[in-house]
């Protein structure tokens, strides 16, 4: 699977076409004139933009693929292909070049497979998602998207054609996925590391000249931060390893 861990790719998937929805029903407030340059790039002789792609979705079987028995629906993927699609479609009509839907379509569904591995590995050690963790995640979702509450989350959720219970029951999937990567065990970074990561940062910066960029605090000021992304790294790469172990020993049919 890609090394860009999704977990709960059910709920991300959703988010994800919820906001590609909002941001085509107003103008962009910032980087308009870039992104316009890029649009231009992408323009016929004509100069009209090309047409948006499709998503290619006739053929999902029912049952995309068995997890240890556990099905996958088609219509899952469907709305998760679909969300994932839109996304590279907006940036095909700046680059002229349209998504690859085949390999698309498999990075979908090793990301449902990796996501199903991860949710059966937390029943199975015993995590439980209480209504308060369920409540508290969507909650969490709805201020990430920027939206004012939950209920206005959930009315995007459906939307989509969703309703509320599926929202509730793909968040506490969530949750039970978070307790799981929460508990893996993963070494702390060491100092070396730490300026390692802050040293590439800077020569990033320095490399790509832009005077328009803010200093970058000091080793010191951003140590926190530093240590933040260099232990989530780690416990995302611990994530993947343990999918990767998971896949090895379990059952898996794939239909697609």
């Amino acid at each position: 699977m890609p090394k860009k861990l999704m977990t709960s790719f059910a709920l991300a998937g959703v988010l994800a076409l919820a906001a590609c929805g909002d941001a085509s029903e107003s103008e962009p407030e910032e980087g308009a004139s870039a992104s316009q340059g890029a649009q231009e790039e992408g323009q016929g002789a004509n100069g009209e933009q090309p047409e948006m792609p499709e998503a290619d979705t006739e053929d999902i079987p029912d049952v995309v693929a068995e997890v240890n028995g556990d099905e996958l629906s088609g219509e899952d993927f469907t709305v998760l292909y679909e969300s994932q699609f839109q996304q590279l479609a907006m940036q095909s009509q700046m680059t002229g070049e349209e998504p690859d839907q085949d390999e698309l379509k498999e990075q979908t569904l090793d990301s449902m497979i990796g996501n199903e591995l991860l949710l059966q590995e937390a029943r199975d050690q015993g995590f439980e998602a209480s209504d308060e963790d369920v409540d508290a995640l969507v909650t969490e979702q709805a201020e990430s998207n920027g939206m004012e509450s939950a209920d206005e989350f959930i009315e995007a959720y459906e939307e989509q054609g969703m309703s509320a219970e599926q929202l509730t029951e793909d968040a506490r999937s969530q949750v039970l996925i978070n307790q799981l990567l929460a508990d893996l065990e993963i070494e702390e970074p060491s100092e070396e590391e730490l300026r390692e990561i802050y040293d590439q940062a800077v020569a990033a910066q320095e490399e790509s000249g832009s005077e328009e960029q803010a200093e970058l605090p000091s080793f010191e000021d951003a140590r926190e931060d530093v240590e933040e992304q260099a232990t989530s790294d780690a416990r995302n790469e611990a994530a993947i390893d343990l999918v990767e172990e998971l896949r090895s020993e379990g059952d898996i049919e794939t239909h697609l």
